[in-house]
């Protein structure tokens, strides 16, 4: 599908094309957004921004050659960009931006929040600006700022698992470590999305105010793209900070766990030891001998019982002085 934006009468204005490819461009019309299209959708834009359109295999590639470049007088930018799917799931894809003149053209095959929300910026006129570099920058500042509400959310995440892990794991009900080490593993995946998103979209920057200086409008453009490329930078450092959060939790519970099964072994080992010598006394006076003393005596039966008791006992104490158990 093709939405396309116009800018006509001082306003904004969206067309949705499905599968119509012999019509020609709305007058005015700025935005070409390209979701999940067909070859023959792709081959229109094509047209009508005199450039190629990328497939979705160039589109994976990572080198970046085949992100960044230049190509018949158009700039080519491929980004990772971060969709919520659901609460605990994050899906991470590749978008295209193509700076064609005076046309952007945007290639995706998922659905980021940040585009729904520009456009319908666009459409209430608060978004600003009507030439496409003006465009392209408002939906990298809406992907940056969608992207640092998740890393908000994640850092919250983070700290949740950190108080399920050190304050609740010392109430009476405990903590179920399998749980956290699976929390803490969601928002690692989480973290290494971001940084892959944040890191495309800063070399993306980068790019933009290098070799597609010319292509840019001489305004505030420039200071604009300083304070994302900014913007992006602070994100990556916290993310990077939340990183290492995450390996210190992962870290933790595992210790815990550790901890968990040594007092379990250590218990079995206390008991083994406790239980020994009524053992062995057991053992001494159940050989049959045809002549051992104690078993003729009248009261040797419970002087052995007593004896077993104590030898059970004396180490238990032992054991408890020293906090051992």
């Amino acid at each position: 599908m093709i939405t396309i934006h116009a800018f006509k009468n001082g306003k904004w204005e969206a067309r949705q094309v499905r599968g119509e490819t012999d019509l020609a461009l709305p007058e005015g019309a700025v935005w070409l957004d390209l979701a999940s299209p067909g070859e023959d959708e792709k081959a229109f834009v094509a047209r009508a921004i005199g450039a190629d359109v990328p497939t979705r295999e160039e589109m994976q590639e990572i080198e970046a050659s085949s992100r960044l470049y230049q190509e018949n007088g158009a700039v080519y930018m491929t980004a990772t960009i971060l969709s919520r799917l659901e609460p605990d799931h994050i899906d991470a894809a590749a978008i295209t931006f193509i700076l064609a003149g005076q046309r952007l053209v945007t290639l995706r095959y998922t659905e980021p929040r940040p585009f729904e929300v520009f456009a319908a910026r666009l459409r209430k006129g608060i978004a600003g600006g009507e030439t496409s570099p003006d465009l392209m920058l408002g939906l990298l500042e809406a992907i940056v700022d969608r992207l640092a509400d998740i890393v908000e959310a994640t850092g919250n995440g983070a700290n949740d698992i950190s108080h399920r892990i050190f304050r609740q794991g010392k109430g009476p009900g405990g903590l179920d470590l399998h749980q956290a080490i699976t929390d803490i593993g969601i928002e690692g995946d989480h973290v290494t999305k971001l940084r892959e998103s944040l890191a495309s979209i800063s070399r993306m920057v980068m790019f933009l105010g290098q070799a597609a200086g010319p292509h840019l409008p001489a305004q505030d453009f420039p200071e604009r793209l300083r304070t994302l490329g900014r913007d992006t930078a602070s994100l990556i450092d916290h993310v990077g900070f939340l990183s290492s959060k995450i390996t210190f939790l992962l870290d933790a519970s595992l210790g815990m766990i550790n901890i968990q099964q040594n007092n379990i072994i250590k218990i079995f080992s206390v008991a083994a030891v406790v239980f020994l010598p009524p053992t062995l006394i057991a053992s001494i006076y159940g050989m049959n001998f045809a002549h051992m003393p104690e078993l003729a005596h009248e009261f040797g039966y419970p002087l052995a019982l007593g004896l077993m008791v104590v030898s059970a006992v004396l180490p238990y104490v032992y054991f408890k002085s020293k906090k051992w158990l």
